[in-house]
Formats: C-alpha cells, structure tokens, sequence
C-alpha cells in the first residue's frame, strides 16, 4: 500500500484516519499478521473490478428502462444481480423526486454497499458526517455543495451490516438523446450516496 513517493511526503498532510490506518497496518505487517500484497490485491479489486461503475450502470439503466427501474426498487439485490453483479448485501434502492430527496448514512460505523459502490469515501466514515447528518441533513447537503427547494423533504436512511442503500437520483434535464453508456458517465459515486447530483450532459467527469 506505501510506494518510495510516500516518504518524501510530510506525514502532516495525511489525515487522522490515514495515520491511523498506516500505523495500524505496519505493525499489524511487523507482526507478521496481513500479507501488504495481498492487501493491495484486496484494494486492487474494489478500484477495478467493483466499484461506483457498478451502480452507475444500474442507474442508467432504470432511468431508460421503466420495468428495471421498477424491478430496482422491488429488490435493488436481484436487479442488479440480473446485470451480472452479484451483490451480496440486502440493497434497498430509494428513488429521489422534485419532492423528495433522500441520504444514506451509517450512523453507528461505516456500513456501504461496496459491492455496488466501491470504497467508501473518507467523509462517509467521519463522525462529524455520521452525526450531523440525521440532525443537519440540509446543512451537511450545503456543506457539499447541494441546495434543495425549501419544501424538498430530505429522508435519510440508515444503513446497516444487513440493509444497506443505494439512491435513484432524478435523471438530469438535457439526457433525453444520451446512450445509456453517456448517461451511466453522468452517475456520481456521491449522488449514489445522496450527498450530491448526477453531472449535467457536457459536465466533465
């Protein structure tokens, strides 16, 4: 997980959770506990082989196919599973509307549909997110840059090591005459999360 580079680096400029880990990880490796290759395979795998790509592709999917969509919010697990990702975590998907906006959160750890959306995000896991966000909802939201409509309520949902979330966001104005290829590249890991929205067609990525 380390390359030469990193120790040219000041150690200041990593944050708390990545000392934390780092220093678990070496004395966990000068115990001769964890194999630092096979960790790196393990992270290898949820960078490319699963990964936001994954729920992205779901998502675009359901915004041009209505009996996906539908068979989405039934059983987000077996819709997705049908594209050929198995996902091995109870998914529930909840769709976002001009009425309703909706965040996912895990209040008391990190729990994260990884197989659908890769590694969690730093923030995801902080306690300032974890707390604020069923108290604040739509100020953690401004802090990430989203302004709702005052009357949008916010719904957010907690996730679980046995349900975990996935958020349908609306499908953004101007994709009418996009493939599903370009409309899966306009899907954000965040919007995924509710913590943000799909990019606009011409956005870059």
């Amino acid at each position: 997980m380390h390359t030469d580079d990193d120790h040219d680096h000041d150690h200041s400029e990593l944050s708390d959770t990545q000392l934390r880990v780092r220093a678990l990880e070496t004395i966990l490796t000068e115990k001769g506990y964890i194999d630092p290759a096979a960790l790196d395979g393990i992270i290898e795998h949820y960078e490319t082989k699963t990964g936001p790509h994954i729920g992205a592709r779901a998502i675009a999917r359901a915004w041009v196919d209505p009996q996906f969509k539908a068979a989405l919010l039934a059983d987000a697990t077996k819709a997705i599973a049908s594209l050929g990702t198995p996902v091995g975590d109870h998914l529930i998907a909840v769709e976002n509307t001009p009425q309703r906006h909706n965040m996912v959160v895990c209040t008391l750890c990190s729990c994260y549909p990884w197989d659908v959306l890769g590694l969690p995000p730093v923030w995801y896991k902080s306690a300032p997110y974890r707390s604020r966000a069923v108290m604040d909802p739509r100020g953690v939201l401004a802090d990430f840059g989203v302004t709702l409509p005052a009357d949008a309520e916010i719904r957010v949902w907690d996730s679980t090591a046995e349900t975990r979330f996935v958020v349908l966001p609306q499908r953004p104005a101007g994709s009418e005459n996009l493939s599903e290829e370009q409309l899966a590249a306009l899907v954000t890991r965040d919007c995924m999360i509710g913590m943000g929205l799909p990019r606009a067609p011409g956005e870059a990525p």
